[in-house]
């Protein structure tokens, strides 16, 4: 139709970058990761069905692999408050929380969000193919109460996205967004590190 102007006011971003130095960090952080769940075969149980969450990280070592990887990606963090148009000269911006998920097969993980955390993240250590794509539903929860039948799904009207994810892919999303993931139908280990970020005054 002529003259037509879609208005997109309110979209949701959520960034997909590639870390440049993930042929570097991933043996390390992956030897780590495993390290971990050997003392600690048990791990939490929070969004994971199946698999193996970790506690948190111990970010104080500045020698240790996770501490440098998290140096390494402030670049990213930093981008996506600018993409965002969000103040961050004087702002102490730091990661809440840093922990791994080791998927294997069929496990997956259920939707959920990430509370008083400004932005949120996930980190590919490991992802073969058909691994378990990240998907975000719509957080506008008032599109569901009223749901006409669809001739073909568009970005005005979807209500689940999924993200195909690869080794080095670094995803930044707000914690508010709900997300979950897709069962792992490969039959090797599906490696993310997630963590969360605050902004302090």
């Amino acid at each position: 139709m002529e003259n037509l102007e879609i208005l997109k006011l309110f979209p949701e971003a959520v960034f997909k970058y590639k870390f440049e130095k993930f042929n570097e960090f991933n043996p390390k952080l992956s030897e780590y990761i495993y390290n971990l769940a050997k003392e600690d075969n048990l791990g939490v149980t929070k969004s994971n069905r199946g698999g193996w969450h970790s506690k948190d990280f111990d970010l104080r070592d500045e020698n240790s692999i996770q501490r440098k990887f998290t140096l390494e990606i402030q670049k990213y963090i930093l981008n996506s408050f600018s993409m965002l148009g969000w103040k961050s000269e004087n702002k102490k911006i730091q990661i809440l929380s840093m922990w791994a998920i080791i998927n294997k097969q069929e496990d997956f993980n259920v939707i959920h969000t990430h509370p008083n955390s400004h932005l949120s993240a996930a980190y590919y250590v490991k992802a073969p193919k058909n691994c378990g794509r990240f998907q975000v539903e719509n957080p506008n929860t008032l599109k569901k109460h009223i749901r006409p039948e669809l001739v073909k799904e568009n970005e005005l009207n979807v209500m689940l996205a999924g993200i195909e994810v690869s080794e080095g892919d670094l995803i930044i999303f707000p914690g508010y967004l709900p997300h979950k993931v897709a069962k792992n139908q490969s039959n090797e280990d599906r490696i993310v590190i997630s963590f969360n970020i605050d902004i302090k005054s």
